[in-house]
């Protein structure tokens, strides 16, 4: 990786960083970045239940878009403040076009503007493969039970939505994996760029015979795309609309074991 004099860095936007260079590899969240405050605030949150699980290790978080600073930021602050090595945790449910080319060209900016550093990126937090993790089942199925559904006899799991396909397999294997966890059918429904919507979803399982539907978000973070699920699940008459995951602490033993998987 080349390593000019000096990187090229934003004034006032990096995180401060104080405190030996020693000890576990800092970590650099990534996530997607919204005009919404209330995702910055979330993303934060969970930087800071990531550090409270993991002592000693310098966890920051940064944004793709919309919010200071970037991915690139971060690595140029830490690299200049003397560490070798990172890691870049995407807090992504898929592995859609972000994963595979916002964060390369990231990591990519950063190594040209800055000193040399070694950047692993982890996995995304949704499905790897054909597995969907428990933690992350855990952490929907909490934050559906703080919703308080009651029993329900249909589920909708409603994701931001993408055009890529795989990242829609994927997303229907967290349904698939979610539903037969309740031992209830699990549909899945997206707020943007695909079919079907929530109210959608919902009102087929009622037309179907299903008396009481409950609707799983599955977004990391508030914003609007979650308050258009909510309006639209409401008007649909589902029982229940969970909360986005935020900082539940199943996500974030999560991001824990995708660093243990890039760990020594």
């Amino acid at each position: 990786m080349p390593a000019p004099a000096s990187p090229v860095l934003v004034p006032g936007r990096l995180p401060a960083f104080r405190g030996p260079v020693s000890g576990a590899d800092p970590v650099v969240l990534v996530a997607h970045g919204s005009r919404d405050p209330r995702a910055a605030a979330a993303t934060r949150a969970l930087a800071r239940a990531v550090a409270a699980a993991r002592p000693g290790t310098v966890v920051l978080p940064s944004w793709l878009d919309h919010t200071a600073p970037t991915p690139a930021e971060v690595l140029c602050g830490l690299a200049e403040a003397g560490h070798a090595r990172a890691v870049l945790v995407p807090l992504l449910l898929t592995a859609a076009y972000h994963r595979r080319v916002d964060i390369p060209a990231a990591v990519a900016e950063a190594g040209a503007v800055g000193r040399a550093m070694a950047v692993r990126v982890t996995d995304v937090l949704g499905p790897v493969g054909e597995r969907v993790d428990p933690l992350l089942l855990a952490g929907l199925r909490q934050r559906l039970a703080e919703a308080e559904p009651g029993r329900f006899d249909a589920l909708v799991l409603a994701a931001a939505g993408t055009r890529d396909p795989g990242a829609r397999a994927s997303v229907g294997r967290v349904a698939a994996a979610l539903g037969a966890s309740y031992g209830v059918p699990c549909r899945v429904a997206y707020a943007s760029a695909a079919a079907p919507t929530t109210g959608t979803a919902v009102a087929r399982f009622r037309a179907d015979g299903a008396r009481r539907v409950a609707v799983s978000a599955y977004f990391l973070a508030p914003g609007l795309f979650h308050d258009a699920v909510t309006t639209a699940a409401r008007e649909a008459s589902a029982v229940a609309v969970s909360a986005p995951l935020t900082d539940t602490p199943d996500l974030a033993h999560l991001i824990l074991r995708r660093l243990h998987a890039f760990s020594g």
